[in-house]
């Protein structure tokens, strides 16, 4: 569940903490072109949004997978695992923080970062 804002309306430093979290678990396993949307005060769904690339169906699905197993052994399971079975565009949900693994044609056309207003 989404966490309650800082007063001032940043979000608060548990999803800062998670966002570093995935972008070093991701980063791990090379994945390319690490965007971090701030949607706190677009959506109640997450705080911050993460995309990135992968450069294979297997790559994507390998990202995914990763991330979701380090952040079960660090003590915070994902909430949900997204389109694993074709590895085109994988999403990975950990609450204040959702993962999106594309490879880069199905990236280029959902452009997300343009649908968030990044």
């Amino acid at each position: 569940m989404k966490q309650n804002l800082k007063s001032n309306g940043d979000p608060p430093l548990q999803a800062e903490e998670l966002r570093d979290f995935v972008i070093d678990k991701i980063e791990d396993i090379k994945a390319r072109d690490i965007q971090v949307l701030d949607v706190h005060d677009k959506t109640d769904v997450a705080d911050f949004m993460v995309i990135c690339s992968g450069s294979s169906k297997t790559h994507v699905k390998s990202i995914a997978e990763y991330l979701a197993t380090e952040a079960k052994h660090a003590g915070f399971p994902p909430i949900g695992i997204e389109g694993g079975e074709q590895s085109e565009w994988v999403l990975v949900d950990l609450g204040d923080v959702v993962l999106h693994v594309m490879q880069e044609t199905i990236r280029d056309f959902y452009q997300l970062e343009k649908l968030w207003g990044q």
